[in-house]
């Protein structure tokens, strides 16, 4: 998806190098396939190339249109499967072949459903990923069935924009934004319809490959810290980001997150305060989002609670600090961290 959005921003004028260093990239990672991105890069890579091309759909607009052949051997897994069950519980099972940071799982029973869960990396940060995958998705089922098929649902955790309309219209369904997980499901008799373009030797041959990669790769680092800040910010606008929940999500106590966290340096409570000043930047530069909105989705009752929480993190109102985004970028300094 980078090197994807990478030659769109070349197509459209944008000078790479500048973006690429302050996401931690060098055109030669963008250049040489073989070179793994690491996806926090990618994803701050996405958010710079959006920003400046003005596209705040960046994601799907770069995947709506790709040969789809260009995702490579997790499309032709797909497109010598049998069924679109079978094309699509493969492609979740070696996505992370080429993506260790979202995990894949399809579920099929009265309905078909593709989760999407993001694995040691920050969820709140991205939005551009996520759609592109979900546009990939839709547009895979489609073309590998030769059916116009429309998703049941599309449920995304991030907030809706104006231009969301766009990817409704596309999907042809209303996404759900703002919801609890990331997800896309169709009607359990779709998982039934042929692939058009099956090959039951070519896909023989492709699972072996795809086995022995996920048989040779190594062990992910502790991935704890991303893992317990995308809980509290599903559990955040509902006021109920606290300890004993947020390890009960994880399978463990809050006594052992509690040592675990500690462990890694940092305090539940240091990590949600963070998580918040975070997600208040990202909400602000959300032009069209309410400030009596982001409030809420930071689990404040009051406006005024959350106003003089950003003043203490960031020395500015929510007010100054939105106006103040809107200055040319040459008047802006670099951001600060939250004041504790």
């Amino acid at each position: 998806m980078t090197r994807f959005a990478c030659a769109h921003a070349q197509d459209a004028g944008i000078e790479l190098p500048p973006l690429l260093r302050r996401a931690g990239l060098t055109s030669r990672d963008i250049e040489d396939a073989s070179i793994p991105l690491r996806v926090p890069d990618q994803i701050k890579c996405l958010n710079l190339i959006a920003d400046a091309l003005n596209d705040r759909l960046l994601g799907f607009h770069v995947v709506q249109n790709i040969d789809l052949r260009r995702l490579g051997f997790l499309y032709y897994v797909a497109a010598s499967s049998e069924t679109l069950g079978d094309a699509l519980q493969r492609a979740a099972r070696y996505s992370g072949i080429v993506n260790e940071g979202v995990r894949l799982e399809t579920k099929i029973g009265k309905t078909l459903r593709i989760n999407f869960e993001y694995a040691g990396v920050s969820r709140h940060s991205d939005r551009h990923q996520i759609e592109a995958w979900i546009t990939a998705i839709v547009r895979t089922c489609r073309d590998l069935t030769g059916r116009g098929l429309r998703p049941a649902s599309v449920q995304l955790t991030h907030q809706r924009i104006p231009e969301s309309q766009e990817l409704d219209a596309f999907l042809g369904c209303k996404v759900d934004y703002g919801a609890s997980m990331d997800e896309v499901s169709f009607s359990g008799e779709s998982a039934k319809l042929p692939i058009v373009s099956a090959d039951p030797f070519l896909n023989q041959l492709l699972i072996k490959c795809c086995e022995q990669a996920i048989g040779g790769r190594k062990a992910r680092p502790d991935v704890l810290r991303a893992s317990v800040e995308n809980e509290i910010a599903l559990l955040l606008p509902h006021g109920r980001a606290r300890v004993d929940l947020v390890a009960q999500k994880l399978g463990t106590s809050a006594r052992s997150l509690r040592r675990k966290l500690s462990a890694d340096g940092v305090t539940f409570a240091r990590l949600r305060e963070d998580l918040r000043f975070a997600l208040a930047k990202r909400y602000l530069a959300e032009r069209d989002l309410p400030i009596s909105r982001i409030a809420w989705l930071l689990g404040y009752r009051e406006v005024s609670a959350f106003s003089h929480a950003f003043r203490r993190w960031a020395g500015r109102t929510p007010r100054a600090d939105r106006s103040r985004r809107r200055q040319p970028a040459s008047a802006v300094s670099s951001e600060q961290r939250p004041r504790h």
